[in-house]
């Protein structure tokens, strides 16, 4: 059942996704070559808790850590070691926070150093699939409609989209109905409603849509060993369309990156 929303949780649930967006920006202004994932790993977490709010992944199903770090072929559910990054890797980093009963999980995947010209595409496609998308979560729409527009943008490209791996409700638990899976028959699924709260998060493959485990029953990789990458944001429905209560704009202050891919989602300028 989709658990509807009011503004005034709707405005909780904001405060929980930009306490995610602002430690993603910090991770973006600390990540380089010669970093450890574990290294990163402990930053986030103090960040979070500095800002009153508790890792939302720490402890969640069992999982070790506050970040999901995920990279190259690894798709998603990456646990953080003491492995340098390299000049050259892609990382996804997938986070949470919770604060006044509410969660906020958002992702973004981030070039470390010099990356391949393909894997920069893919990066970009995928980023940009995450907007087609968000733009179909509106009412009148249905579940499989969302994951219709990324999987046409991003098999357009001849990329595989991840099937056993989908986006979720989210709300006082992290995750809730409905499943948003990242591809799908136009008019299929659940209707959407005012109030709902989902994280949309597209997990695009360089090559092969098939995936497998790795023995530490967390890590997902590409069946092939050919990069992925991941984009996630928190988008509620309000007034009939499509709002997104996270943002990447701490990262981009962090890169030095102008964009204004966010500003049709959000009807009040966010301030920085």
């Amino acid at each position: 059942m989709i658990i509807q929303k009011t503004r005034e949780e709707i405005e909780l649930m904001r405060e929980s996704a930009l306490i995610v967006s602002k430690t993603l920006g910090m991770i973006a202004s600390e990540i380089r070559p010669g970093v450890t994932t574990l290294h990163l790993d402990k930053l986030a977490e103090e960040f979070i808790r500095d800002h009153g709010a508790v890792p939302s992944f720490l402890g969640l199903y069992g999982f070790p850590n506050s970040l999901c770090m995920s990279p190259n072929a690894q798709v998603v559910h990456g646990i953080p070691n003491n492995k340098p990054l390299e000049s050259g890797d892609v990382i996804s980093v997938d986070c949470g926070a919770y604060k006044n009963g509410f969660h906020g999980d958002h992702a973004y995947s981030f070039e470390i150093g010099e990356v391949a010209p393909e894997t920069k595409k893919l990066l970009q496609v995928t980023k940009e699939s995450l907007y087609v998308g968000i733009r179909e979560l509106r009412i009148g729409n249905r579940v499989e409609d969302v994951g219709n527009a990324i999987q046409k943008y991003t098999e357009a490209h001849g990329y595989g989209v991840v099937r056993e791996l989908v986006g979720h409700g989210v709300g006082q638990k992290m995750h809730e109905d409905p499943e948003m899976p990242n591809y799908g028959k136009k008019g299929r699924g659940k209707l959407f409603v005012e109030g709902m709260v989902v994280a949309i998060e597209p997990m695009i493959n360089m090559g092969t849509k098939n995936i497998k485990q790795l023995k530490d029953g967390w890590t997902i990789l590409t069946a092939d060993g050919k990069p992925s990458a991941h984009f996630e944001h928190d988008v509620a429905i309000i007034d009939g369309k499509p709002e997104i209560l996270s943002t990447f704009a701490y990262i981009y202050k962090a890169l030095g990156i102008e964009s204004n891919e966010e500003d049709e989602f959000r009807k009040i300028p966010l301030v920085l």
